[in-house]
């Protein structure tokens, strides 16, 4: 058992009153967890404390260099009562391979498990009771060393956010616009497209402006050499179907490995339908959409879960997809997905994490 301390708030903020109208990460719980680290000393001092500010000096590295990660993942109030998490281990595994990618110590995977539980089971009365919401976890670690000059910093900061969130998209399951990006690139193979840093993000910025000047919700990222490869979309891992294939481009380092996308491609394999991880070029994309053969495409991610495409734009060409409605993969996958993860449905693969 690890030694996390608690100061619970003396002034709890009000819950919402109309979970219809959370929106997604605009609201926060009572606490936050923290845990610091220290050059000689190691990670140290976890503890959960009322929400609010934090110092840090206008010189933390963090401000200057972006030395920082994140991860995301949910709680679910589940139909027994009960509050769960979606396998969090591969949340902290990857977190872990973040750390590497951007040489900040490693943390012990196990304490980071037992601390979020505390966390969450201290603010589980603002997991909200809505379909279709959660309460969105956001971890993350910042540089804090107070030092102007390119280094890995000595010092930082692990925090753990909550927010009650309702979907995503507003519009639900409704299938989404994407843009395919021909000028900008996001990540290269040998970057830090792989790791869940504020640094990729930024990059897309520019092009998913400029999407949403078109009406498109999304950017769909081709690879950045050759500019030809299907790598992501800013906040989602992507499929297509195509005749007998159910294919998602291949984990190459320029691309995030989504803890949704490996669960989705656990289904896929377990229902008997042939998933495939491979390089996937925007014209054979294209040739599927002109030959009938392309009937579905969707993203995958933490916070839509399954989020079905029905109309992708390349260059001059609008292809619209499936009728731009959801589906049957797509659906399938976003019932199983969800029943199991509120806990509607028996979970055969050992997913679901019991909080309290």
């Amino acid at each position: 058992m690890y030694e996390i301390k608690v100061e619970r708030t003396a002034a709890p903020k009000a819950k919402p009153a109309d979970e219809s109208k959370l929106g997604f990460g605009t609201i926060f719980t009572d606490h936050m967890l923290i845990m610091n680290y220290d050059k000689g000393q190691g990670w140290h001092s976890a503890r959960i404390v009322p929400y609010g500010p934090i110092p840090m000096e206008p010189s933390a590295m963090c401000l200057h260099y972006g030395q920082e990660i994140f991860e995301g993942l949910k709680a679910y109030r589940g139909d027994d009562g009960g509050v769960y998490l979606f396998r969090p281990q591969e949340n902290f595994k990857r977190l872990n391979a973040s750390c590497e990618r951007m040489c900040i110590p490693p943390l012990d995977e196990e304490l980071l498990l037992e601390s979020l539980k505390q966390l969450v089971e201290l603010d589980r009365d603002w997991i909200p009771h809505a379909k279709d919401s959660s309460l969105y976890i956001r971890p993350f670690i910042i540089a804090t060393e107070p030092k102007l000059g390119v280094k890995p910093s000595d010092s930082y900061l692990y925090m753990v956010l909550l927010s009650p969130s309702g979907p995503y998209y507003p519009t639900g399951l409704d299938p989404v616009k994407i843009y395919v990006e021909q000028s900008y690139v996001r990540a290269v193979r040998g970057g830090i497209g792989m790791a869940k840093t504020g640094g990729n993000y930024a990059a897309s910025l520019k092009a998913q402006d400029e999407a949403h000047g078109q009406n498109y919700s999304q950017v769909l990222w081709l690879d950045g050499v050759e500019r030809k490869y299907i790598e992501e979309v800013g906040a989602m891992n992507m499929f297509f179907v195509i005749g007998d294939e159910v294919v998602t481009p291949a984990l190459s380092g320029s691309i995030l490995p989504g803890i949704t996308r490996k669960s989705v491609l656990e289904l896929l394999r377990s229902w008997g339908l042939n998933a495939v991880e491979r390089r996937l070029s925007i014209d054979e994309v294209v040739e599927a959409y002109r030959s009938g053969k392309l009937a579905e495409a969707f993203g995958t991610g933490t916070a839509a879960v399954i989020s079905p495409v029905g109309e992708l734009k390349y260059d001059s060409l609008v292809m619209t997809i499936g009728g731009g409605r959801i589906g049957p993969v797509s659906q399938r996958l976003y019932d199983t997905l969800t029943a199991i993860q509120w806990g509607r449905a028996e979970d055969p693969f050992g997913w679901r994490v019991r909080v309290c």
